[in-house]
């Protein structure tokens, strides 16, 4: 739901299930068996043991790994490469070929650990990415809240605490209201160096280059209507100055009794700003002011009247005007809104309307989390490069910038554009990737294409079926392919640009030994969905030691949040931990998901409860019907975040199906979560549809077996949301287990709740007696949850 979400996923779902292109042989005429054989024991604790660590063998096995490459300089690249378990990071020279490692691991973890006095190991350093600076002998990344920098000469190590004002700096926040701050000597400089301008008592002030001279600017500031001053913006020609005057909104507080902190014996009481769906949000209104005039310009505000969100102002390089990007509340109105330098007159040079909601984060290609805008100013601002649903898929426009006008669709097709790579305005060519073009294969798939400004010489890059992402050098001359299946590892190629020539084979992983060991890649599935036409595709993960000729119980791993699509497409070495016990796992994505047309994904409109589950059972019954060891006959389901408020839906509207769920740090009403993420697929104002949707009011309905499992300290969705579930169940009389984990944030992630959802499903599917965790003692993984 966030930008930690899929961090915590991976946590909730406990492996990643993904696509395959491999069958299964079928059962023969031979009776099927249901589960375990007769003949097999019980379940023991070492099967539990083995179900718990199996992905942590399963990473040590696979060799040569590489992840998604960075450029570093304009010729040199990146990359982390994992084997056995254990990470190296290497560089490539793009122009010679060389490859080497980019640094001493060895020297750089005792450097990080002299300075941190904590214990990292070479082959594990606390980053995944980082950047070269002066000449390559400078190391700079994160970690954490911490940006270091190491000198590769001396391997010496230095940190600094992040600001939350730092681009780097990662926080739990979720109202980005831009702050009131009266601080004289906190100033933004015009480009001539002339004036100075900063804020006073809630208003703009300029001071002169040599100080000599304060004068306001704006008089209206007040502590309920402010400027802010990370807004200003000067022209480029110094002769004005724009900023957001900001109303301040609700600022709403959700509060944390932590029962058991690690530093004190008593509780700790603490609290975070979390507006929720139909709060009062701060409203901006750009303002203009003539330097020379001291004076500003009216700017009339017809078009941005009602903000949920208008990006920061943009001035043209001829300083004739600037821009700015308008989200309407509700988000069905999103523009580009230029004003008139001069006149202060606006208008919006790109609009797009929805009668659902446009989906309005930057179109990214992250599969899990991607929105559908994107902008690029061709020669200051002349044409623009847009991407737009508007006709039912997501594709590339190009507009007259002065004008408005539209002057050609890009891209075009029953598929969809899933991010941008480069653009060369001089050769008027465009570098993106999309998926959806090759009707034999997974339409998720992600290719990389080129094609003209005009629409025209459109080619493909990357035609071997798999997975792929390309990363560009900032000059534009190469370009880096990272491309997998499920049963593909990874493997990267670099290419030069101009001709899509292949100059390097850079790495691929290997992965035998892990093949046997009992890894099996899971098998890919797709059946129609409610209309009877649309492919629904997903995944079946096997059981261990899978003998076609039984029937294996089934649990589904739901994720439904509109923000992305979550069946994975690309290279793991896990698999899910109920394999280990004998359950079919198995993921999809119904409607409602993101990553294909506009219609596929508006069913979810006002309407989250659906959550695609005509399409997920309809899939499950194709199965059943395809795979005689498929028994849909006692189905189980879990989830976390919006999908534990998927996995208690399924026992609340569909309990003729699902019987078992687990549902983990859910959002059980729309209303108790965060705002950005509600209202951008309920709607606002908020209705009825909202308690339509809620698992709350609706508690009553259930019938099945539910285990809810939250976090003391849940940061991304209210805990209070399980609480009040819990408390309506009781109400209704309703029998349910609930497992409450002190200190745990998002997800409760460890062990102890990994173990207690395989406890209840084995329990609750199997009808075994899962082991008596008290009376035993085995090595379980190390719980990092805390970590």
């Amino acid at each position: 739901m966030d930008k930690f979400e899929g961090r915590q996923r991976a946590l909730l779902t406990t492996a990643a299930l993904t696509s395959a292109l491999i069958s299964v042989p079928g059962a023969g005429t031979q009776p099927l068996t249901n589960g375990p054989a007769p003949e097999d024991p019980p379940l023991a604790v070492t099967d539990f043991e083995r179900a718990l660590t199996i992905n942590d063998r399963y990473r040590r096995l696979a060799v040569n790994l590489p992840e998604v490459p960075f450029w570093v300089t304009e010729e040199t690249f990146a990359y982390r490469r994992s084997s056995h378990g254990e990470h190296e990071f290497l560089l490539v020279n793009a122009a010679t070929g060389e490859k080497r490692s980019a640094f001493d691991q060895v020297r750089l973890a005792a450097a990080l650990n002299k300075v941190s006095h904590r214990s990292h190991k070479p082959e594990n350093l606390p980053f995944d990415r980082f950047k070269l600076t002066d000449s390559g002998s400078r190391l700079i990344f994160r970690s954490g809240k911490e940006l270091w920098s190491c000198d590769l000469a001396s391997y010496t190590c230095t940190y600094t605490e992040l600001l939350p004002s730092d681009p780097d700096y990662q926080e739990v926040r979720y109202d980005y209201t831009p702050a009131a701050t009266n601080d004289p000597g906190k100033t933004s400089v015009s480009p001539d160096g002339k004036w100075s301008a900063y804020i006073k008592n809630y208003n703009i002030f300029l001071r002169s280059e040599d100080g000599s001279k304060d004068v306001p600017l704006s008089w209206d500031g007040s502590e309920g209507n402010y400027y802010a001053f990370s807004t200003l913006r000067w022209s480029p020609d110094s002769r004005h100055l724009a900023a957001y005057r900001i109303r301040p909104g609700e600022k709403r507080e959700v509060h944390y009794l932590e029962s058991s902190p690690t530093d004190q014996l008593q509780p700790k009481f603490s609290s975070i700003v979390y507006p929720k769906a139909g709060d009062v949000l701060s409203v901006p209104q750009p303002v203009l002011f003539d330097i020379a005039g001291r004076r500003p310009i009216v700017i009339e505000n017809v078009l941005f009247s009602n903000p949920f969100h208008i990006s920061p102002i943009k001035w043209w390089k001829d300083a004739r005007g600037f821009t700015f990007l308008y989200n309407q509340r509700g988000h069905q109105i999103y523009r580009l809104i230029e004003v008139d330098a001069t006149t202060g007159r606006t208008r919006a040079l790109v609009e797009e309307a929805s009668k659902t909601f446009v989906n309005y984060l930057p179109l990214s290609g992250d599969q899990y989390r991607t929105g559908k805008t994107f902008r690029y100013d061709v020669d200051d601002g002349k044409e623009i490069i847009w991407a737009s649903e508007r006709d039912g898929h997501e594709h590339l426009y190009l507009f007259d910038g002065r004008t408005g006008a539209l002057k050609n669709q890009i891209t075009s097709g029953d598929w969809v554009v899933r991010s941008v790579n480069y653009v060369d305005p001089t050769q008027r060519v465009i570098w993106f990737e999309a998926s959806g073009m090759n009707p034999d294969e997974d339409p998720y798939f992600v290719h990389a294409y080129r094609i003209g400004f005009n629409g025209k010489g459109l080619t493909a890059l990357t035609p071997e079926p798999a997975n792929h992402h390309i990363e560009f050098s900032a000059s534009g001359r190469y370009y880096v392919d990272l491309s997998s299946r499920v049963d593909l590892p990874a493997r990267t190629t670099l290419y030069r640009a101009k001709d899509n020539a292949k100059l390097m084979d850079v790495e691929t992983g290997e992965i035998s030994e892990l093949i046997a060991a009992g890894w099996q890649p899971p098998i890919s599935f797709h059946a129609k969905g409610r209309d009877g036409k649309t492919d629904i595709w997903g995944v079946i993960h096997l059981p261990a030691n899978f003998d076609p000729k039984r029937r294996y119980p089934v649990v589904e791993s739901i994720y439904a949040g509109p923000q992305g699509s979550f069946v994975p497409k690309s290279f793991r070495p896990v698999t899910d931990p109920l394999t280990q016990l004998g359950f079919i796992v198995v993921q999809i994505d119904g409607m409602g998901t993101n990553n294909r047309s506009r219609s596929f994904h508006d069913v979810i409109w006002r309407n989250l409860k659906d959550a695609g589950f005509p399409d997920r059972i309809l899939w499950h019954k194709a199965a059943a019907v395809e795979f005689p060891w498929y028994d849909i006959s006692n189905v189980g389901i879990f989830g976390g975040s919006a999908g534990g408020q998927n996995a208690v839906g399924a026992l609340l509207f569909h309990p003729e199906f699902y019987k078992v769920a687990v549902a983990n740090s859910g959002c059980y009403d729309n209303r108790m979560d965060k705002l950005w993420w509600n209202e951008q697929w309920m709607g606002w104002p908020v209705g009825i549809e909202y308690s339509q949707s809620s698992d709350i009011d609706n508690a009553h309905r259930l019938r099945g077996k539910l285990m809810l499992v939250v976090g003391e300290m849940d940061k991304n969705v209210d805990p209070s949301s399980t609480f009040q579930l819990a408390d309506r169940l009781i109400k209704a009389g309703k029998d349910f287990e609930m497992v409450y984990v002190p200190g745990a944030d998002h997800g409760a992630p460890g062990t102890f709740t990994n173990r207690k959802l395989l406890d209840f499903f084995v329990r609750n599917i199997l009808r075994q007696n899962p082991p008596n965790w008290n009376a035993v003692q085995v090595e379980l993984p190390k719980d990092k949850s805390g970590e």
